[in-house]
């Protein structure tokens, strides 16, 4: 898929409405790939993080760990292309999560940083694993923040990745809710459903019975329903498979560059050099885990999914498990990684636990 032609300033979507929390600002910053809008803090002199945002997300669900890493460090966090106020362009998930790291190596190029620490929640995890394998001499620290498995999200079982069948049914846009696609499309902002939003932000996004501020979650919202919707971007093209749950993953969107069918993030065990790496998760997560509440076996194997044909066909994808025997090769090739379980704490831990995620970061940043 050839890079599109950079439309002008008018073709992106519209910044927020809420204003941002004091220390943090954001700009428009145009690399050789995109028309990137990004949110920044502190002093561009200082040491440098780069933060990438999860799915159905943007970089302001950063905004207050942004502000508090602003005074000591000179922080990025971009939104992903199709995401927040970037541009929307298509994603060729044939490249696995190549353009989305593509794309953050041509915004740090353009802004000067030749070597920074990483950041990557859920999605943004994976691509900071790409973006590592691909340029690991420009990754100072790597911060894993409840990434998905190095096989992506869905359609494997064992610590190995192996495919449950080989289409990659069961992994990709066809495992997104169409009520939830249609309701971003609407750009629903009440809780009157459980596909709504809003409603994904409360009880999938945070353990529950977490409270955001009003004015936050608001933000939150309108940031979520910025997202570009359609078969190239969010949640990306389907096609129908003879195999459970008879959806396969099509060609295009961030859903379809997480299948097993493009990739896997292996590599990561092999790069050099190694920055030491920590990954950091919640007790509680219902997104990724290893037995992930929006995974088909999970749900097959509780009932909840209609046809589920047992666990020797369509068992839970052990997330953690994937990824913990990917960083224990890490370590055994003589990384460094350490693993940190957050209690009482869903599937954002700098949201739920910003203190503590802040206290996380800066000792691992200074082994950088």
């Amino acid at each position: 898929m050839p890079t599109p032609t950079l439309p002008d300033s008018g073709a992106c979507p519209p910044r927020s409405s809420f204003p941002l929390a004091e220390g943090v600002r954001s700009r428009i910053v145009i690399s050789t790939r995109l028309r990137h809008h990004i949110y920044e803090s502190g002093d561009a002199n200082a040491e440098p993080i780069v933060l990438i945002h999860g799915n159905a997300s943007s970089a302001r669900f950063y905004e207050h760990l942004l502000a508090q890493l602003g005074q000591d460090f000179y922080c990025v966090a971009p939104d992903l292309r199709g995401y927040g106020a970037s541009q929307a362009a298509p994603v060729d998930a044939t490249r696995g999560l190549r353009d989305f790291a593509d794309d953050l190596e041509a915004l740090t190029q353009t802004l000067g940083l030749e070597r920074f620490h990483l950041i990557g929640w859920s999605l943004g995890g994976n691509i900071a694993m790409q973006y590592t394998i691909d340029h690991p001499q420009r990754v100072r620290t790597l911060f894993l923040e409840a990434p998905g498995s190095p096989f992506g999200y869905g359609a494997t079982h064992g610590a190995e990745g192996i495919p449950n069948s080989d289409d990659f049914a069961g992994s990709g846009a066809g495992l997104i809710n169409p009520e939830l696609v249609a309701r971003l499309k609407a750009n629903d902002t009440t809780a009157d459903s459980p596909f709504s939003p809003r409603s994904a932000l409360r009880h999938l996004y945070v353990k529950e019975g977490f409270t955001y501020d009003p004015r936050w979650e608001d933000a939150l919202v309108e940031q979520m329903n910025l997202m570009q919707i359609g078969d190239q971007y969010y949640p990306g093209d389907s096609v129908p498979s003879p195999n459970w749950p008879f959806v396969a993953p099509g060609v295009y969107g961030a859903n379809n560059a997480l299948s097993p069918k493009y990739g896997n993030l292996l590599g990561l065990a092999d790069i050099t050099p190694k920055p030491p790496i920590l990954w950091a998760h919640g007790a509680d997560d219902l997104v990724v885990g290893d037995m992930a509440m929006v995974d088909p076996g999970a749900l097959g194997q509780l009932g909840l999914f209609p046809g589920w044909p047992g666990a020797d066909v369509f068992p839970p994808q052990p997330m953690l498990t994937q990824l913990r025997a990917l960083l224990d090769r890490y370590a055994a090739n003589g990384g460094a990684s350490q693993e940190e379980v957050i209690a009482d704490c869903g599937h954002s831990v700098h949201i739920e636990h910003p203190d503590a995620c802040v206290t996380l970061l800066r000792a691992h940043v200074a082994k950088g």
